[in-house]
């Protein structure tokens, strides 16, 4: 025989509910002749107010035996139970959420991958002397907190300045869909627990970068209409390790005046960068996040 479980028992309270209802009605509507049987007589309460009266009826009824009221009791009840349950399984939620979250902010501190950030920095700097691994880091958790937060809002623009061509496209397109399913991926609660540079190349015309990230985060899915969660849990952490590549062209030279690697202007005519949806200065026509210029994002996944 299946045990009833609390979780079971609050699946099917709303039909216990309706069953109790439908003979509540039963019971009221055998009583229609005698419906005065606490008012008549010249002492009586004659029904002024109907809560006072109500409630002497249902509290006589209820010692007395009418059906009547003994089904709103049960009713009421069963109300009570269900919320009962209901708070009791909120709250082991909560207790779960909160241990999960302290197992994954565990891992998220014993999950530190070796920094070999000297070492790439000492390879970049033999042929990029102003390179500086300190600057690129900074730059690589702007470039991550900037994403999370333009994924969020549904807004790809922010982005622009700062991903290829070819990735830009792949993640708007992305975007589109949840758009137009009328959902939003909510990340949020985001704590970067480790940025480094991982390793570099020169691949023919073009040089590589890679950065390993790991971050703590809260990610769900939401109802743009109801603010419903549709997938996943708001009150859950996640620990993700991610790989960033970064691309410039080979023999590109890291500017000294500039502050980071973030292009703040076109560095074919100076104009302030506002990056059109195909990587163009909208002054010159030229093309800005190809990596001509600067490093650019080419592409980012989970190491999980």
């Amino acid at each position: 025989m299946k045990r009833l479980t609390p979780k079971k028992l609050q699946r099917y309270l709303p039909f216990l509910l309706m069953l109790i209802g439908l003979l509540t009605c039963t019971f009221a509507f055998g009583d229609v002749g005698n419906q005065n049987r606490y008012s008549s007589g010249g002492g009586g309460y004659d029904g002024g107010d109907g809560d006072i009266s109500g409630l002497i009826y249902f509290l006589i009824g209820l010692f007395s035996g009418d059906p009547n009221s003994i089904s709103v009791a049960v009713i009421v009840a069963i109300c009570l139970l269900y919320f009962w349950i209901k708070g009791k399984r909120a709250k082991k939620n909560n207790s779960d959420s909160s241990l999960i979250n302290e197992q994954v902010q565990n891992q998220a501190n014993s999950s530190t991958p070796f920094d070999n950030s000297a070492m790439v920095a000492a390879q970049i700097q033999a042929i990029d002397p102003a390179f500086s691994a300190d600057k690129f880091i900074g730059f690589a958790r702007e470039v991550f907190m900037t994403i999370q937060a333009a994924w969020t809002a549904k807004d790809w623009k922010p982005i622009r300045p700062f991903e290829s061509e070819a990735l830009f496209n792949q993640h708007k397109q992305q975007l589109d869909e949840y758009i137009r399913l009328g959902k939003t991926n909510v990340v949020e609660k985001i704590g970067i627990k480790h940025c480094s540079l991982h390793s570099f190349q020169q691949d023919g015309d073009k040089e590589v970068l890679v950065v390993w990230l790991n971050a703590v985060m809260r990610d769900y899915v939401i109802d743009d209409a109801t603010k419903k969660v549709l997938e996943s849990d708001p009150n859950r952490d996640w620990f993700m390790q991610y790989e960033m590549v970064f691309n410039r062209k080979a023999g590109v030279k890291t500017d000294p005046g500039r502050n980071g690697n973030a292009i703040t202007n076109c560095p074919n005519c100076g104009a302030p960068t506002e990056i059109t949806s195909s990587g163009q200065c909208p002054y010159c026509g030229s093309v800005v996040t190809n990596g001509e210029h600067d490093w650019v994002l080419t592409d980012i996944h989970s190491r999980n």
